[in-house]
């Protein structure tokens, strides 16, 4: 293992701290390869379970205000993404580096940690939905939980592993080429659900049934949802130091946004045209599967669960290369361990994926007993990713009211990238963004924010290891204070968990 790539060369970027680090120089990845990896990121397993997903605690209107808030929200929050991209071209790995520039060493090593966490765990649900789908065609592998699910996976996992490691740029190149390949049957699926779509379907008890609770309770339920289908919206932000033009970032994470936003809508709300929303809540996972069977007949059944897995596939290797990569940038900045910055020969951080690829195979093996359903694990990965979220809104509008009171005027010139930034519209975006964030603390809910803290706090043990590593004081006073909030949420699941009060 070698701490320097052979290709491509290594340039030194100032911190945010002003120190200097080694990083891949750019030109590795340009404007599509980014956007590939933003839809490729978001586009996973969720989209194919979307229909089910939502309809089970919402009817119609209630999901179409959902869309709206998830719309708006998530809008705004990549419209920060691609204004700090522009603002801060000196932060590479932006959900990891605006929460250290906002907050300092440890809350930034949390949102790394938590970004990190959130993308293995997500690649278990992944992998369990991928076999669950490849249950239809083999039985044996059931819902994606049996001995031979888990064993096929592992060998899916470390397969993904090994392309990876031979380089980054030509992982991505694939993830383009599997990207393409999975929009394909989405975009037969709306084709089709479109023309056999039946408005009086659609309208049949619009706001709901009485069991399903007041429309804001619906509205509710498809927050997490509608989150975790957005997961990824930060990819290109993420693989910024490996940009060929700094300004892409931003614009592969609006276009990436867009495409993903017109996708998912149109999956969700024209499945309610096909069956009722009590029907659609009743349908197995994938349940895009079942709409377009009622549709068109067992065929298109079939498509949508090869659509799955390839589909999956694909979202494992996005999910590999991000979470590599949250790894890898912090240690350069001396909040990780040192030995998680080392590359190989390809400049890929190898022993980052070495990490990750192992959580990912041992809770594979926890699936064997847990059984913990796919939407479990989806929403526990949402709420683990949302503080990341939260501290870029945050720096976002820190940015933009400082830019304001330093009476820079409505038009802030940003050098760096030789473009104009409105100061002034950035304020409402960032703070609408900031606002998004914190109400999706809301539907998280306190069970699945005690169980992030519960994987939040071990994380203070390699924080502590990496500032020993360079002879650094690891906590501030108002560190220790967040570290022991922290922990105390953390005791506290863990007694909720052996009472048995708190389960997945």
């Amino acid at each position: 293992m070698t701490t320097r790539p052979a290709a491509p060369p290594l340039v030194v970027l100032p911190t945010a701290t002003g120190a200097t680090r080694v990083s891949a120089a750019p030109g590795k990845l340009g404007l599509s390869l980014l956007v590939a990896l933003v839809v490729g990121s978001i586009i996973g397993s969720g989209i194919f379970g979307l229909p089910q997903n939502m309809a089970a605690g919402a009817g119609a209107g209630a999901i179409l205000i959902g869309w709206t808030i998830t719309g708006v929200g998530m809008l705004m929050l990549a419209r920060v993404f691609q204004v700090l991209a522009l603002r801060r071209p000196d932060l590479d790995n932006g959900v990891y580096a605006y929460a250290r520039a906002l907050s300092g060493d440890y809350v930034g090593f949390n949102s790394a940690w938590g970004y990190w966490v959130s993308a293995w765990l997500g690649n278990v649900g992944y992998l369990v939905a991928a076999f669950g789908a490849l249950g239809y065609f083999f039985p044996t592998f059931g819902d994606g939980h049996t001995q031979a699910a888990v064993l096929g996976a592992s060998v899916v996992l470390w397969t993904v592993h090994a392309l990876v490691l031979r380089g980054i740029q030509g992982a991505a190149v694939l993830n383009a080429v599997v990207t393409a390949a999975k929009i394909a049957p989405l975009l037969l699926f709306i084709v089709l659900v479109a023309v056999a779509f039946q408005i009086d379907t659609f309208r049949l008890d619009f706001w709901g049934s009485a069991k399903l609770g007041s429309v804001l309770d619906q509205v509710k339920s498809t927050m997490l949802v509608t989150v975790w289908v957005f997961i990824g919206i930060e990819g290109a932000s993420v693989y910024s130091a490996r940009a060929n033009n700094r300004r892409d970032v931003g614009r592969a994470t609006v276009a990436g946004f867009v495409i993903c936003l017109l996708l998912l809508m149109a999956v969700s709300l024209l499945s309610l045209g096909i069956t009722t929303q009590p029907d659609l809540a009743g349908l197995k996972n994938p349940s895009m599967a079942g709409v377009l069977e009622k549709a068109v007949g067992k065929w298109g059944a079939v498509l949508i669960y090869i659509g799955v897995i390839v589909s999956v596939g694909g979202g494992v290797l996005a999910w590999t290369l991000l979470a590599g990569e949250s790894l890898f940038t912090p240690a350069g900045d001396g909040v990780m361990p040192k030995w998680l910055g080392q590359q190989n020969g390809n400049g890929v951080p190898a022993n980052a994926l070495w990490l990750t690829n192992g959580m990912v195979q041992i809770f594979l093996l926890v699936t064997l007993w847990s059984k913990a359903s796919y939407l479990a694990l989806i929403s526990l990965s949402t709420a683990l990713i949302l503080v990341p979220y939260l501290f870029s809104a945050g720096y976002g509008l820190l940015l933009a009211w400082r830019a304001r009171a330093a009476g820079q005027g409505s038009r802030a010139i940003t050098p760096e990238a030789g473009t104009m930034a409105r100061a002034g519209s950035d304020i409402p975006v960032a703070a609408i963004a900031t606002v998004y964030c914190m109400w999706l603390l809301y539907p998280a809910g306190w069970k699945y924010l005690l169980l992030s803290a519960l994987l939040y706090a071990p994380g203070a043990a390699i924080y502590m290891l990496a500032k020993k590593q360079r002879a650094q004081r690891p906590f501030t006073p108002r560190e220790l204070a967040v570290l022991g909030l922290l922990l105390l949420l953390a005791a506290v699941a863990g007694y909720l968990l052996s009472v048995g009060s708190l389960t997945l």
